[in-house]
C-alpha cells in the first residue's frame, strides 16, 4: 500500500468533489449528456469521485481498476446495444478514465477514448472543470454519432446526471 497516496485520500473531505464541480457545472454536464445522447445510440454515464473508499485503497486500485468496478456496479454494460460508456473522474489522483462496452469497443479504439481523457486532464489542470467535461462529452458524442447514429427509437437507458461520490 502506498502510504502517501492512502493518507492523501483519507484526509480529503467528502465534500471535495462538490467544491470542484459546482451545481451549475453538474447541470451543464447533465445537459451535455442529454444533448449528446440525442445524436447517437450510446449511453453515457459520468462519474466524479473525490477520495477513493478505504476498500479501494486497501486493494491498491488504480483509477482504471476503480473505473472497471464502477462500470460493473452502475450496470453501464447493461444497455440494449452494448453501447454504454463510463466517463470516470478520479479527483485526488487526477486521473480520467473512459470505458466503453463491447459493442462500442468493436468499432472505436481505446486510443480514441484515451485522447479524450488526456485532453480532459489538461483542462482540469488549468482549473477548467466545466469546459473540460463538456468538451469531452462533445468529443465522445462525435465518435458515437459516427459509429452508432441515433435511430427513431432511441431510449435513454442510463441516468444523464453525473454521479458524484
Amino acid at each position: 500500500m502506498n502510504i502517501q497516496r492512502t493518507l492523501k485520500h483519507l484526509t480529503i473531505p467528502d465534500w471535495f468533489a462538490t467544491r470542484v464541480f459546482s451545481a451549475s457545472d453538474l447541470a451543464a454536464i447533465t445537459l451535455a449528456v442529454k444533448q449528446s445522447e440525442a445524436t447517437h445510440r450510446g449511453e453515457l454515464r459520468f462519474v466524479i469521485e473525490g477520495a477513493l473508499p478505504l476498500s479501494a485503497l486497501w486493494q491498491k486500485q488504480t483509477a482504471h481498476q476503480r473505473a472497471i468496478q464502477l462500470f460493473s456496479e452502475l450496470r453501464v454494460w447493461d444497455t440494449a446495444d452494448n453501447s454504454g460508456i463510463l466517463i470516470y473522474i478520479q479527483l485526488v489522483d487526477r486521473r480520467v478514465e473512459i470505458l466503453a462496452d463491447r459493442g462500442i469497443n468493436a468499432r472505436v479504439a481505446q486510443s480514441e477514448w484515451d485522447k479524450i481523457c488526456r485532453a480532459m486532464e489538461q483542462a482540469f489542470r488549468a482549473q477548467q472543470w466545466r469546459a473540460g467535461a463538456v468538451n469531452a462529452i462533445n468529443r465522445a458524442s462525435d465518435l458515437l454519432a459516427q459509429h452508432f447514429p441515433a435511430r427513431e427509437d432511441n431510449p435513454n437507458e442510463l441516468p444523464d446526471a453525473p454521479l458524484v461520490i
